[in-house]
């Protein structure tokens, strides 16, 4: 049997080459039709606060209970029809759960988007962020893409692998779904403040180990990258903390203090106005290359994890 740490470098390669190709079947978005349905069916104010949190545990518990169990079906179908096949399937569940490759082109799609004038820009950056982008300027387009580049670093490379590595691809599968949850229904707002608080909370719990496995891996980055590695983990240790999230001003403040640059800021969700911490020190202003700085920070961790999971992976077969 492959070692999870082959099987991982292996999806990241995966990854790597190919991406999520539209036309072919992606589990997140059986996840997301099944989530949606819930939502719609169950998220009622006429429950009550109580009832809505004992609702959405279910679903939090539900959901990447699920998934996991298919993904570990399918594999062990697969082995069944052919030993090969269960470690090519593998191999190919684990990459659908990483965002590698779709993350630094969606950066890149910003930034040629802004060549193009800030409409464009304003509508690529308006894909991955979810903060009103309509009357961005340009600066603001630029920290919008560099924020989420930076903070998916943890959710589309990191945290993926380190569950890969730990349960294969059924625990990786339902680190997907608890993010996915996350991402649909893990809002503060007066609709998901009691249906998504026990899928929030998942999120923040299961990303917590692997936010601070993405700082070791963005201090090695940043310094072949010449990047001021120092810097930015001084920024981290200094204002990450400031961050809503436990999780994503670890990599956020990181981004921050290795492009010397700050985050962070008043940004707009639905017109209503929510200020973020600042975090990094503005040694200079925001331009349009600071998202393909971030970008290649993205394609330097992860090669930088998958020669990790090579060389342990590597390790374990010659120790065994």
């Amino acid at each position: 049997m492959v070692n999870t740490w082959s099987l991982g470098a292996a999806a990241l390669g995966v990854d790597a080459l190919v991406g999520d190709p539209r036309r072919w079947p992606h589990p997140v978005t059986l996840m997301g039709v099944a989530i949606g349905a819930y939502d719609r069916r169950v998220n009622r104010d006429s429950l009550g606060p109580g009832r809505l949190k004992i609702c959405g545990m279910v679903l939090a518990l539900g959901i990447p209970l699920m998934a996991g169990a298919a993904t570990w079906a399918l594999v062990w179908v697969a082995g069944r029809v052919w030993a090969p096949l269960e470690w090519m399937t593998a191999i190919w569940m684990i990459s659908t759960t990483v965002a590698w490759k779709g993350l630094a082109d969606a950066g890149l799609d910003v930034y040629h988007a802004l060549s193009r004038g800030l409409p464009d820009a304003r509508c690529a950056v308006g894909q991955i962020v979810g903060r009103d982008t309509a009357q961005l300027p340009e600066t603001e387009v630029v920290r919008a893409a560099v924020e989420t580049l930076a903070e998916n670093i943890v959710d589309g490379i990191v945290a993926p692998m380190l569950y890969a590595v730990v349960g294969g691809a059924p625990l990786a599968m339902a680190y997907r779904a608890v993010n996915t949850l996350d991402s649909m229904v893990g809002y503060r707002n007066a609709r998901y403040r009691n249906f998504g608080w026990a899928s929030a909370r998942l999120d923040d719990g299961m990303n917590f180990i692997p936010a601070r496995l993405a700082a070791a891996l963005l201090w090695v980055v940043m310094a072949v990258l010449g990047l001021a590695p120092r810097r930015a983990w001084r920024i981290m240790r200094r204002d990450a903390r400031r961050h809503p999230s436990p999780n994503a001003g670890i990599p956020e403040a990181m981004m921050a203090g290795g492009l010397g640059v700050r985050l962070g800021g008043l940004n707009y969700y639905g017109g209503v106005p929510s200020r973020r911490a600042e975090l990094g020190d503005a040694t200079r202003a925001l331009e349009a290359e600071d998202i393909v700085r971030a970008v290649r920070v993205v394609r330097w961790t992860g090669v930088m994890m998958g020669l990790v999971l090579l060389g342990l992976g590597a390790w374990r077969w010659l120790v065994r």
